[in-house]
């Protein structure tokens, strides 16, 4: 297995083995260091065989490890950060229960660099050669785990409160859909000291259940409920909680594209936006472009990944980014996507302004028809944008000025995604279906 976008993550006890969990361990002491790690994960049951052998790994390198149980991603990493040391989240973010996955953080709570996950990588490959033999901490060297004591929410719930300034939330109602995730432990709570009227949906988790027909991969309950109880906005939030969308008072779906142009704008209006910049991946919509550039806001383009957002935002001083799926990262505040906050500050926006969430969507930007479709191959030639490349040029000279196409690998799964934006829906879904065809044709393993 190797790092992708977000980690490594694959089939817990299959790809993501014991085994290959405790090398992990083993080789993140090594290359990040510290003598100290905390190590969090989400609610699927197999969350504490990964942590038992991530664990093992790192104390068998001399690192001390505490356990601090179910919390979200980003209350992790902000852990990491305010505690200066590296962290561990075991969790597959939005993929089914049997998944699970290990996101490593640095001290100081940022995500890796392509340059130290290969360093990692690379430490794995040698420990798996047998090149550490003789060479491990014996007696009092070894590294121990203990249980936090304390609740390690409270740190982070202080994190998040900070951001209302002293306002409240009262009169506003929310419905929140935790995915039967890591939400389900806090987010309830935090919504409700800032003085919210909160129904929670799906906090209920079993081990088996996280995301299932749940959360921001299925926001289908979460329009129900918000339409059934009359509320002002719901969010939903994935297993991990590092991302959200949200659902308008009239069951409108609002996504990470929109929720990011409304605080921006509003960011923008109240002298919050450093250097007038927001930072986006290449996935996110051309009306947020278009949108973005009448408000007079310069956009900022990276590649697929909140980490890539990450460090734009860290290379140019900018305060705000994330992407179409829901990761919105306010980097004055946090060091990673973060649904939970992203909720609070957007349900500020709401509250202020005293419209519906879907008018401050509109007004700040026109989402233009969008098709994606994701390719699965059994076997994916490594230089496949290559091939593409020319069929690819044929259909953008076809849209020109008014749209889009894009052809981009996974980071996490064996997919290639094709996605194309155009004024109307029926020309993007017609050359999207090309577009599949195309990319499929070249698949060795079809059949």
């Amino acid at each position: 297995m190797r790092f992708g976008t977000d980690g490594v993550r694959g089939v817990a006890n299959t790809e993501l083995t014991p085994e290959f969990s405790l090398l992990v361990g083993r080789a993140a002491a090594r290359v990040l260091g510290g003598g100290r790690f905390i190590v969090g994960r989400d609610t699927r049951r197999s969350g504490t065989l990964i942590e038992a052998a991530i664990s093992a790994g790192l104390c068998s390198e001399g690192c001390d490890v505490e356990l601090i149980g179910i919390l979200p991603t980003p209350a992790v990493a902000a852990l990491s950060a305010h505690e200066a040391c590296p962290a561990v989240m075991i969790s597959a973010s939005h993929n089914a229960y049997a998944d699970n996955g290990i996101k490593l953080f640095a001290a100081g709570g940022a995500k890796l660099t392509d340059e130290v996950q290969e360093r990692i990588e690379a430490e794995i490959d040698a420990l798996r050669s047998g090149a550490d033999i003789g060479d491990r901490p014996v007696g009092a060297d070894v590294g121990t785990i203990k249980h936090r004591e304390s609740s390690a929410t409270e740190q982070y719930e202080k994190i998040l409160l900070a951001t209302m300034e002293d306002r409240t939330l009262a009169g506003l109602s929310v419905v929140l859909d935790c995915a039967n995730g890591s939400n389900s432990v806090i987010a309830e709570e935090v919504m409700r000291r800032a003085g919210a009227t909160v129904t929670v949906i799906h906090a209920e988790p079993d081990g088996i259940n996280i995301n299932e027909a749940c959360g921001s991969t299925h926001p289908e309950s979460l329009r129900a409920a918000v339409l059934r109880h009359r509320a002002d906005v719901g969010f939903a939030f994935d297993g991990d909680a590092d991302r959200v969308l949200a659902v308008d008072r009239t069951g409108e779906l609002i996504d990470g594209d929109q929720l990011i142009a409304v605080t921006a704008i509003d960011f923008r209006e109240r002298g919050r936006l450093a250097g007038n910049q927001v930072v986006v991946t290449v996935m996110s919509n051309l009306g947020f472009r278009l949108g973005m550039t009448a408000a007079g806001i310069e956009v900022i383009e990276t590649a697929v990944g909140d980490r890539y957002v990450l460090e734009a935002l860290d290379r140019t001083g900018a305060s705000l980014g994330g992407e179409q799926s829901g990761h919105i990262i306010f980097r004055d505040l946090v060091t990673t996507g973060d649904g939970l906050l992203s909720a609070l500050v957007v349900a500020d926006i709401v509250a202020r302004r005293g419209v519906s969430l879907s008018e401050l969507a509109n007004a700040a930007m026109t989402r233009l028809p969008q098709v994606l479709h994701n390719v699965r191959m059994a076997e994916r030639p490594n230089n496949i944008l290559a091939l593409v490349a020319d069929e690819v040029a044929r259909h953008e000279s076809e849209l020109g000025d008014t749209g889009r196409v894009l052809i981009r690998l996974s980071g996490t799964e064996p997919l290639v995604r094709v996605m194309v934006e155009a004024p109307d829906e029926q020309v993007a879904a017609r050359i999207a279906a090309q577009l599949v065809a195309h990319v499929a044709s070249f698949d060795a393993g079809a059949g």
